[in-house]
């Protein structure tokens, strides 16, 4: 697919998605919605991709749906005749989004470098890690359209941040400045504009050099357990340790020790 919308560039086994809009903020139409899925299934599609970083160009990350094309009826939730068709419009435009991340095993991580509003902060909260440009704000504006979050942010939310935090954020709409996002920790670190994507990279990089299979069985083990006992997690843990003891990375890792050198991870 030739990319419109987005950009996507892969590099040292780090995949790149930059969302392009940057004139509407990176405010999200079908195009762009039709790109990036395609662009997150690439990724994980690619055995060569270990990891994946989502930005934004110019001076937004994403203001969610594009309210201006939704004032005059051209919008993702506006363009059916019938209460009947739009019940479906999320599922059928936008829900394929997070609907591919939540089956994504590989690091997905957002550099966030500007404003993350309304979808465009349930984007957000979609990837397994956050870090943010000093710049950056975060808002859930939902309820300043007399709209609630239907882009996965009222599920994902209250995982990152609590369920009372969430609430607060999604009832005020209140805007939230880089600091104090890390400060109730929803992003990670903070970093100066001009940093923040090579910074990303290093971290994103790091993870791509490891053990790709123990890295993803890790993070389908942590997402599994939070609807799992202990029981069934332990039980989980086991049948994923097996999987990951059958690799040659399994086997490196404790060679590299016992001679005293960084392992070479092949990611099997």
């Amino acid at each position: 697919m030739d990319y419109q919308h987005i950009q996507y560039d892969v590099a040292d086994g780090v995949a790149t998605i930059t969302l392009n809009r940057p004139e509407r903020l990176n405010a999200f139409d079908d195009l762009m919605l039709t790109e990036w899925r395609d662009a997150i299934e690439r990724s994980d599609a690619d055995r060569e991709v270990r990891a994946i970083i989502l930005t934004g160009a110019g001076r937004g990350f994403c203001s969610g749906m594009d309210v201006a094309h939704e004032v005059v009826g051209e919008g993702v939730l506006q363009t059916q005749d019938t209460v009947a068709e739009r019940r479906h419009s999320l599922r059928n435009r936008v829900h394929p989004i997070p609907r591919a991340l939540i089956q994504l095993e590989k690091p997905y991580i957002a550099a966030v470098n500007g404003a993350a509003v309304g979808a465009g902060m349930d984007m957000a909260s979609m990837a397994d890690i956050r870090f943010a440009s000093e710049r950056a704000r975060f808002g859930m504006g939902y309820v300043r359209m007399g709209l609630i979050p239907g882009d996965g942010g009222a599920w994902s939310l209250p995982r990152i941040v609590g369920t009372a935090k969430a609430l607060e954020l999604i009832w005020s709409g209140e805007l939230l400045d880089a600091q104090e996002a890390l400060r109730i920790g929803y992003v990670s670190a903070v970093h100066p504009p001009e940093e923040l994507l090579d910074r990303t990279r290093e971290f994103a990089l790091k993870i791509a050099r490891g053990p790709a299979t123990a890295i993803q069985l890790a993070k389908k083990l942590v997402y599994r357990s939070a609807n799992l006992t202990f029981d069934e997690h332990l039980d989980f843990a086991q049948m994923a340790m097996t999987l990951a003891q059958s690799t040659e990375d399994a086997k490196e890792g404790p060679r590299a020790f016992t001679e005293k050198r960084e392992p070479n991870f092949q990611g099997y």
